[in-house]
């Protein structure tokens, strides 16, 4: 069983940045693929971002260029830098702990808000 849990989301103005963090207790995320997805009311969840256990990452085509994805098998933490954000990356957003290619574990998600 892997307990994760967000945190660093919070209310910032366009153009802002935050970092969230995924911290996994429970059991070592050292060799699962970790992902950040997001979620507003009325819409399917949405992948944002992935990182594999060697560091090979993936990204929505909508925070190319913008987010950052990374981890630190160490601390048994995956961060998520989200940098020039848009009034449309307000969401819930969720990390999860993927098993055969899908999210088997998720936390319990952290509000994020850009204000235009």
């Amino acid at each position: 069983q892997v307990y994760l849990a967000e945190s660093g989301g919070g209310l910032v103005q366009d153009g802002g940045s935050l970092s969230l963090s995924c911290a996994a207790s429970g059991s070592s995320l050292r060799f699962n693929v970790i992902g950040w997805y997001r979620q507003t009311p009325g819409k399917q969840r949405e992948m944002v971002a992935t990182i594999t256990s060697t560091g090979g990452t993936n990204f929505a085509d909508s925070v190319k260029g913008r987010f950052t994805i990374s981890r630190d098998n160490a601390k048994n933490t995956v961060y998520l830098q989200m940098n020039s954000l848009k009034p449309e990356d307000t969401a819930v957003y969720y990390c999860a702990a993927l098993l055969y290619g899908s999210p088997s574990y998720w936390g319990q998600g952290t509000q994020v808000t850009v204000s235009s």
